[in-house]
């Protein structure tokens, strides 16, 4: 069954078939390895967006009259290698129905099914990781799909990847690194205004794909995260290069992930899915 993400309006906004959009939870908390959680980030997106003023000041529009619907879980919470087939295969149905994907999880490696899907139906595409952590192991803990990985296995289906961000590795990772396609926090803030953004602009092709793991940002701006990491970037960055990315590509989907929800602290729940309704008002603008 499918339900409205954003509030509770006319039945046409509500119902797949018409809606533009699809957003796709997966709870999926199976290989996180410090603060568990993140299965709960789904639900906890979902119930601040109820909260949320629909009209965007910045682009002067009304996102959700092109209709979101929100569909049922992936509810595969076994081995990680059946959740990413599962969230491939619904994929694959969201993009051979037309409608723009959002993903929403759940640990990172929720995010390889989506890569899966995206590369059977954009040869040439590139991946925009905004994130913490490289996530750039073969393995870890004796998988290839544990979120310390999730990038690794994007790698073996495109090489047009570039992470943004980045400010924790571990020395095995490295082999995997493109030291021309990342761009560490520390560099970036050395840069003066949007430059560095104009960089990453062009490493990336036409089609993109972007991957937002939540400990991008600072945790002074998002503590809820299971691995949160200090001196990241701040909100208006991030949103900033969404749009710059949006204004000279082809943003093909998108998934938010690793929100690792409080209860007693709502804010970092209202900043993902405001941060989702804002991208997707620059997306349909």
């Amino acid at each position: 069954m499918e339900k409205l993400l954003y509030g509770d309006f006319e039945e046409k906004y509500t119902r797949y078939a018409d809606a533009a959009i699809a957003i796709l939870p997966v709870p999926y908390d199976g290989t996180s390895t410090w603060i568990k959680g993140a299965d709960k980030g789904p639900r906890a997106l979902l119930e601040a967006s109820f909260n949320m003023e629909f009209y965007d000041i910045e682009t002067d529009t009304e996102v959700f009259r092109h209709g979101i619907a929100t569909l049922d879980p992936v509810t595969e919470n076994a081995l990680p290698e059946a959740m990413v087939n599962e969230v491939e295969q619904r994929m694959n149905t969201i993009l051979a129905d037309k409608k723009f994907p959002v993903l929403i999880g759940g640990e990172h490696s929720v995010s390889v099914g989506a890569f899966r899907a995206m590369a059977k139906r954009y040869p040439e595409f590139s991946i925009l990781q905004l994130d913490a952590h490289s996530d750039m192991r073969d393995e870890y803990e004796g998988s290839p799909y544990n979120h310390a990985c999730v990038m690794a296995r994007g790698k073996d289906l495109t090489p047009n990847i570039v992470q943004v961000g980045i400010r924790s590795s571990a020395i095995e990772e490295k082999h995997n690194i493109d030291p021309s396609r990342i761009f560490y926090a520390h560099e970036i803030k050395e840069i003066d205004g949007t430059a560095w953004m104009y960089e990453v602009s062009q490493k990336l092709t036409d089609n993109v794909y972007v991957t937002i793991d939540l400990d991008v940002l600072d945790p002074a701006y998002m503590p809820s995260t299971g691995t949160p990491e200090p001196d990241g970037l701040n909100y208006r960055q991030v949103l900033t290069i969404l749009k710059l990315i949006n204004e000279r590509h082809n943003i093909i989907g998108l998934d938010v992930v690793e929100l690792c929800p409080n209860d007693c602290n709502k804010a970092p729940d209202f900043l993902a899915a405001k941060l989702i309704y804002q991208f997707l008002s620059c997306k349909f603008k």
